[in-house]
């Protein structure tokens, strides 16, 4: 952070009254605020609902006219061009277009900031891979959960690498590991790249967690202002933090507090972690043993109806290693449909009955009376024989 720097955002005395149909006063939503948010800092805007915030960044990003006062970014008025290409906005409402993809919608806002098609595909990906949309690229806004639209909410915030980042809700939605991972983000932006921020939030545990400075607005108006490590510092007690201690050690701190300072020790235990830490934690240690989740995990095994395919010994992956070289080789698939289904056995009382039937039940018509019925014709076995003859089976 630097101290001696100009200011990246200043206000003096700034005021915007929303007035009705007849131009009169309807609502104050900023009062006479004077605000000042240094180079490198997380500066976090802080507030109930209606309370001035969003009215606040509006005007800062001169979506909105002041009523009264001064506002002035990198030392400019906020509707100059030049201030507001270096400024990436996350809305508290991701407005996107909800029937173009997340790679589509990136390119959008990357071609609105005139950047070249080969650094606007890069930074796409690096953008898609960082929030954690690169597998799921290729679906339409309109479909993402509203965690996953403020992942992609805050990619095309930092689509033209600003060197102010103004985040409103941005955790809005998010799961305790979504959370973690965007405050991440936001420490690693600042730090690393030296990026301005300012972050506005009614989630306290966020903004305690990554913010420098925080100021409190309440019906327009400016409550609290400062560090946030002095706001939050308790100067009428003091803390301990030591290994631990036996009972009698701990007695003997009481009754030396008592003789020395004849105060009363208010209380004394172990120290606790953030709800929040306690989460992540736990989840991320289930992830490394491997946990098994409902969640879409990338290391799914074989299905079971290709192992019952495989023979003894074999394994899923060498079955179908060898069910895609015998398709490639085209003798092998030829002979595979030229192959004929295996006959069946001839059965001999069936021929018999056919051979049989081949007599004539009755005795001609021309036949003299009184003279004996022809004998029927004999079947002859060798022909059964014949027939019934297993043959070679054709090449």
């Amino acid at each position: 952070m630097k101290q001696d720097a100009p200011p990246v955002v200043q206000t003096v005395g700034l005021t915007k009254i929303f007035k009705d149909f007849w131009y009169r006063n309807r609502v104050k939503a900023v009062d006479n605020l004077d605000l000042e948010i240094r180079p490198g800092e997380v500066f976090g805007l802080l507030g109930p609902n209606g309370s001035g915030k969003s009215t606040t960044i509006k005007i800062l990003l001169g979506l909105l006219y002041p009523t009264r006062g001064r506002v002035a970014v990198f030392g400019r008025s906020p509707t100059d061009v030049n201030v507001k290409n270096r400024i990436g906005y996350l809305p508290e409402e991701s407005y996107l277009y909800r029937f173009l993809d997340a790679r589509e919608t990136l390119d959008y806002y990357g071609r609105l900031f005139q950047l070249a098609r080969p650094e606007r595909r890069r930074r796409v990906e690096e953008l898609l891979h960082m929030v954690g949309l690169d597998r799921e690229a290729r679906r339409r806004v309109g479909e993402y959960s509203k965690g996953m639209a403020r992942r992609i909410g805050l990619a095309q915030a930092l689509i033209n690498d600003p060197d102010l980042l103004i985040l409103d809700e941005p955790t809005t939605g998010l799961d305790p590991i979504g959370t973690a991972q965007i405050k991440e983000l936001i420490e690693r932006l600042n730090r690393e790249h030296g990026k301005t921020i300012l972050l506005s939030s009614h989630l306290l545990a966020d903004v305690e967690d990554v913010c420098h400075r925080v100021c409190i607005l309440y019906g327009g108006r400016q409550q609290a202002l400062g560090d946030i490590r002095d706001l939050l510092r308790r100067t009428e007690l003091t803390q301990i933090t030591t290994e631990k201690l036996s009972p009698r050690t701990i007695d003997r701190i009481r009754e030396l507090i008592q003789e020395a300072e004849h105060k009363q020790v208010l209380s004394i235990g172990a120290p606790t972690d953030k709800l929040e830490t306690f989460f992540v934690r736990i989840v991320r240690e289930a992830e490394q043993r491997q946990q098994v989740t409902s969640g879409a995990l990338g290391r799914g095994g074989l299905a079971g109806f290709l192992m019952e395919r495989a023979t003894p010994g074999e394994t899923g992956g060498e079955l179908i290693e060898s069910l895609v070289a015998a398709a490639k080789t085209p003798a092998a698939a030829e002979a595979a449909a030229e192959q004929p289904p295996p006959a069946e056995e001839p059965r001999r009382d069936v021929i018999e009955q056919l051979v049989g039937s081949a007599a004539p039940a009755e005795p001609p018509p021309t036949a003299e009376a009184g003279t004996p019925p022809p004998e029927a014709p004999r079947v002859d076995e060798q022909v059964i024989e014949s027939l019934l003859e297993k043959k070679p089976d054709r090449p």
